[in-house]
């Protein structure tokens, strides 16, 4: 079995550098039967990540065309939701496996066996880790796998923004951040960015004034900014410095606020600056340790000359498991027909609970968006973005700072 599992994702890894996207499918069917597998199918989360989504030309048994599915109350959402496998017995046997990119999800793969045996599910678990991989990699030059993941056309802005948006998990065995974005098709003025550098994590999150493209060109002009400083090797005061440099060169009047930090994965000391945005909240424990990272306001960045002041860098020790919640004011912001706030509490028992219960980060905020949406039926008035780093070092790795 080894060797018939070795030689059938070789032919696969071989054949997915020259087959095109609408070729994925089939490539891995194929690959499946390879290995033992009555069959396979690639279903992928959409935007809002509603539903799993089978791309185009995917069939399971006897021809017959898939369908979306539920990723709530589904066997597929299940092991979606949890990252893990999940087996259904009533024949033929199917068993729904993760795919994840890093330790972001991107979807499921179905499989069926007339009985899956432990070497056939270790040859899916791998035919799963090398479609992902596939998917991820194709996604750069091709619609497919965008369109099979939106459910309506996103306006322009929306679409600009989320060219400039990293993948929404990313993370090590130190860290992880997840993030969340909404209305996904309509988002405008709101943005993150994430990143990984020399035992560091980057985080970022801008909210432009506005809710319309020149909104959304200004996030797209702060995230640029912020990243080309960030590559160059400058501080946190040099990327505000440089946004706002920058705003007043190209979109001038674009005013925007904003959180800007850096963890170190090593120490667990986090330093950020703070333009005008609603302070983060540190989750220790899963309570919000009060205080902790609010800092006197500071004016937002994009006011021009002569409203460019010196920045303040904040500091604090993180303990670990800590985690840390930056959100803009839509999150708390978003009000019922009846105008009630979400609201600030209502954010961090939410959060709270999720995380007490053992769910991971992304599945946390992947509840927490829906529910912001279910709070204002669906339809917000203002961008809702959260982002959700936890450190988790090995405790006998971590070092005093």
């Amino acid at each position: 079995m080894t060797e018939v599992l070795g030689a059938g994702l070789a032919l696969f890894l071989e054949r997915s550098h020259t087959v095109s996207p609408q070729q994925v499918p089939q490539l891995v069917d194929e690959a499946a039967r390879r290995l033992g597998l009555a069959s396979a199918a690639v279903y992928l989360s959409d935007v809002q990540e509603d539903q799993l989504v089978p791309l185009p030309g995917t069939t399971v048994g006897h021809g017959h065309p898939t369908g979306a599915l539920a990723i709530e109350g589904t066997v597929a959402g299940w092991a979606y939701r949890t990252m893990s496998l999940r087996l259904s017995h009533q024949p033929p046997t199917v068993a729904w496996l993760p795919l994840v990119d890093g330790i972001a999800r991107i979807g499921v793969l179905r499989v069926t066996a007339d009985q899956l045996t432990p070497a056939l599910l270790d040859g899916a678990r791998q035919l799963a880790a090398v479609t992902a991989l596939t998917i991820v990699s194709k996604s750069g030059f091709s619609d497919l796998f965008s369109r099979t993941a939106r459910r309506r056309p996103m306006t322009t802005a929306a679409e600009m923004v989320w060219a400039f948006l990293p993948p929404r998990t990313l993370g090590t065995d130190k860290v992880t951040s997840s993030a969340a974005l909404e209305p996904a098709y309509e988002a405008g003025g709101d943005a993150f960015d994430h990143g990984l550098d020399d035992g560091r994590l980057h985080l970022t999150v801008v909210d432009a004034m506005g809710h319309d493209l020149a909104a959304g060109l200004a996030s797209a002009v702060a995230l640029a900014a912020c990243r080309s400083t960030r590559r160059a090797g400058g501080t946190l005061t040099d990327i505000t410095d440089q946004i706002d440099e920058d705003l007043q060169r190209w979109r001038p009047g674009g005013l925007l606020t904003g959180v800007f930090a850096h963890l170190d994965l090593d120490t667990g000391q986090l330093a950020w600056i703070n333009a005008g945005h609603p302070p983060p909240l540190l989750i220790r424990a899963q309570h919000v340790v009060p205080g902790v990272l609010e800092a006197d306001g500071e004016l937002p960045l994009g006011l021009g000359h002569g409203y460019q002041p010196a920045r303040t860098v904040h500091r604090t020790q993180l303990e670990p498991g800590d985690r840390v919640l930056i959100h803009t004011d839509g999150v708390t912001e978003a009000r019922s027909t009846n105008g009630q706030c979400f609201g600030e509490k209502q954010l961090v028992d939410f959060v709270t609970r999720a995380l007490a219960a053992g769910e991971p980060a992304p599945e946390a905020l992947r509840r927490l968006i829906h529910a912001i949406l279910d709070h204002h039926h669906g339809r917000l008035q203002d961008d809702a973005t959260i982002v959700l780093a936890e450190w988790h070092p090995n405790t006998d790795d971590t070092t005093s700072p």
